[in-house]
């Protein structure tokens, strides 16, 4: 099976994608962030969770081409880093995106 159709059937068992083209249009560009400020400051626009451990990912910039996100990791630690939607994605349901989550400040997480 390609990986086209297999992203395709892992995300109708999730029963949502995990990017939408509408969030996807929200998020400034990789980089477009840096340096305008602490990273307490940054805007967090998506949130990703696994129901099945303790990690949670939130995504502050995007690259479509790369589809890389730059944000924050939770989860044994906390740390700043970049996270590919990719990997998201082939996780299937170990990870889910907050369908109710607004843009947030890292401060107010």
């Amino acid at each position: 099976m390609n990986n086209v159709k297999f992203a395709i059937l892992k995300s109708a068992k999730r029963g949502h994608k995990l990017l939408t083209k509408e969030l996807e249009s929200k998020l400034p560009a990789l980089y477009a962030t840096d340096g305008d400020g602490p990273l307490e400051e940054k805007t967090i626009y998506v949130k990703y969770f696994s129901p099945c451990s303790n990690y949670t990912w939130y995504a502050a910039e995007y690259s479509p081409v790369e589809r890389l996100f730059f944000g924050l990791v939770k989860g044994h630690e906390s740390e700043w880093g970049y996270f590919s939607l990719d990997e998201l994605e082939s996780m299937g349901g170990a990870v889910e995106r907050d369908l109710y989550f607004s843009p947030t400040k890292v401060k107010d997480l």
